[in-house]
């Protein structure tokens, strides 16, 4: 297995014994209780090496799970997985084969009942097999080792790395300054070293993947570096760098991501954690190689050469472990931009980590579009003839009709393989469908109006949601408006709901009916904007954020702070080719607090909103 830890080396003399990171710093005082064990052992001297990791709840090995323990101090929790030993008891084993260092190393651990200590165990099965359980299993992927191999302190082609997704260190040339309510920082400008020239090049940027007290930490970590000169030799330019603060190039960030680009920035990038057991001036691009096979000796190395994209760990099930196959992945479904349907199914499995929790157990409805968004549209609220596989069947108590429910990359994934667009979700989930836990406004405006004029309405309506006490959170529709989502504690009906929201759109329309129609319909809002209030009833949907919109240029409803407002330049403002750059930016921070807000309808803001 190909461990996500640190690589340690343990050298043991006797009673003495001392840990060493590649990068050749002691970090003995860091492990005591792993120096401890392989004491234990009784050996008279040797070299070991292996990887120090931590297991998750599922026994996956995590690498931010393991720099929270360094931090805490916590060294018992880390397991020292060994795979090699080069020296054993004065006898150089370098050039003896790996198959008998790792048999001598398999006997030398049968000593010890020390549960800090592992074998690292090998596997003769097939390859590819073995390589997809690993990725289902959310393993960083596998090792391969040629058989005969000496053991080399260098790179050498008698290794191969098969990894489940592109994932590497990144020199951190510099950071952002945060939005809204994010702290610290906004994002990590990434670096990484020619590998002719030896020079470091700006290598795009990742603003995912932190928890405030990482966001707070680093941000200690990186402000001694400060610098005003830029160390990448060609620094990225454009208003949103202008107040760029870099770095001197020492720090280096473990980055799991979908791609690198043509230009040498990655996509979708995910931060996992700051490394300092290699040194800076090493860290190039990681590159796979395609190794030669002959029908007697089956190497490893076919998965590394595949010409498919590989996205982060939610797309290994959608895509690459061959649970949804995308049949006419080349199919044009917005001929405006030439994207296919692969493409749609590429970014919906980019973005898993952040629809599944806005569709976990809510009912949803389908907008299908089998000839492309300029055909036929399709709107779909049960599963019935569509077979997608991990779809979840509600019973039609409720509503008279079966309902679906997506709670996984898979069924994400399938519903995109059955023409699948838009997603649009209720305003409740499966544990109590009698009790909506939110209201949604929809500002929904007259098509010839200026955007000013929907930032004024946006605005208007955040005050009357403040005066009333109620918190809310935006995002833009995907179109031509912008979703006020308000969220509540499930104790009020669906008809209650309905009508206190439709009294907010009354009061308004009544205080400014220049501007706002409580009315549906294109006529009533002719120079106005009519406030959707109508998404509150039962059995009534929104499309859910990160879904995308059946329109030119395939538009995503994207989750905004409210302090963005003012500077949106539309609705439709972000899109699957451009949404992976703001996700980059701010993750899913605009909506970080809607889930632990607490908040109901009461007697005084009805009373208000003029309802007896």
């Amino acid at each position: 297995m190909k461990f996500d830890g640190y690589r340690i080396m343990a050298r043991i003399d006797h009673d003495e014994v001392k840990l060493f990171t590649r990068n050749g710093h002691d970090w003995t005082h860091k492990l005591p209780d792993q120096a401890k064990a392989l004491a234990g052992l009784g050996l008279e001297s040797a070299w070991l090496d292996g990887e120090m990791v931590v297991a998750n709840e599922q026994g996956v090995p995590d690498f931010q799970a393991l720099q929270n323990v360094f931090e805490a101090g916590r060294s018992g929790n880390i397991l020292y997985y060994l795979f090699d030993l080069p020296y054993l008891n004065g006898v150089d084993l370098r050039e003896v084969p790996v198959e008998e260092r790792r048999a001598a190393l398999s006997t030398v651990l049968k000593t010890s009942k020390d549960p800090l200590l592992r074998f690292s165990d090998a596997f003769g099965e097939d390859p590819e097999a073995l390589l997809n359980s690993a990725c289902q299993m959310q393993m960083e992927g596998l090792i391969g080792k040629r058989l005969g191999s000496p053991y080399v302190s260098r790179r050498s082609s008698d290794w191969v790395k098969l990894k489940c997704k592109h994932r590497q260190e990144f020199v951190i040339v510099g950071f952002t300054d945060p939005k809204g309510s994010r702290s610290a920082f906004g994002a990590l400008l990434l670096g990484l070293h020619d590998r002719d020239s030896g020079e470091l090049r700006y290598a795009g940027k990742v603003g995912t993947g932190f928890t405030e007290a990482t966001l707070n930490s680093i941000h200690q970590q990186l402000k001694p570096l400060q610098t005003k000169k830029a160390a990448v030799v060609n620094p990225p330019s454009g208003a949103e760098f202008k107040a760029v603060h870099w770095l001197k190039p020492s720090l280096l960030a473990e980055v799991a991501f979908a791609e690198m680009t043509k230009d040498g920035s990655v996509r979708h990038a995910v931060f996992h954690g700051l490394r300092d057991d290699k040194p800076a001036k090493d860290i190039t691009e990681e590159r796979p190689t395609a190794v030669k096979t002959t029908p007697a000796k089956k190497t490893v190395a076919k998965p590394t050469t595949s010409k498919k994209k590989v996205e982060p760990a939610p797309s290994q099930v959608g895509l690459e472990q061959g649970k949804v196959r995308i049949t006419h992945p080349d199919r044009v479904i917005d001929a405006s931009t030439g994207a296919t349907k692969v493409q749609l199914a590429q970014y919906y499995a980019s973005v898993a980590e952040w629809i599944l929790p806005q569709l976990k157990d809510r009912p949803v409805a389908l907008v299908r579009a089998p000839d492309g968004i300029a055909g036929e549209l399709f709107f779909q609220k049960n599963a019935e003839r569509l077979a997608i596989p991990g779809i979840t069947t509600l019973d039609q108590q409720l509503t008279g009709q079966p309902m679906m429910v997506i709670n996984n990359a898979e069924a994400l994934i399938g519903a995109v393989q059955m023409s699948t667009v838009e997603l649009h979700t209720w305003n409740a989930t499966t544990d109590n469908l009698d009790k909506p836990d939110r209201f949604v406004l929809d500002l929904d405006p007259d098509p010839a109006l200026p955007w000013k004029r929907m930032v004024e309405a946006t605005q208007l309506t955040l005050t009357v949601l403040d005066e009333l006490g109620l918190k809310a959170f935006l995002k833009t529709s995907g179109g031509k408006g912008i979703h006020l989502v308000v969220p509540l504690t499930r104790k009020h009906g669906w008809d209650e709901v309905k009508d206190f929201s439709h009294a907010i759109v009354s009061h308004m329309a009544k205080m400014l009916p220049e501007r706002f129609s409580a009315v549906s319909g294109p006529k009533n809002r002719v120079g106005r904007i009519f406030i959707d209030y109508l998404r509150n009833g039962l059995g009534a949907t929104t499309i859910c954020a990160y879904a995308v919109r059946t329109r030119e240029g395939l538009p995503v409803s994207m989750p905004i702070f409210r302090e963005e407002v003012p500077t949106l330049k539309g609705g439709n403002q972000w899109n699957i080719h451009n949404a992976h750059e703001r996700l980059a930016e701010v993750g899913d921070e605009p909506w970080a607090d809607l889930k632990k807000t607490r908040q109901t309808i009461t007697a005084e803001m009805r009373r208000r909103v003029g309802m007896k």
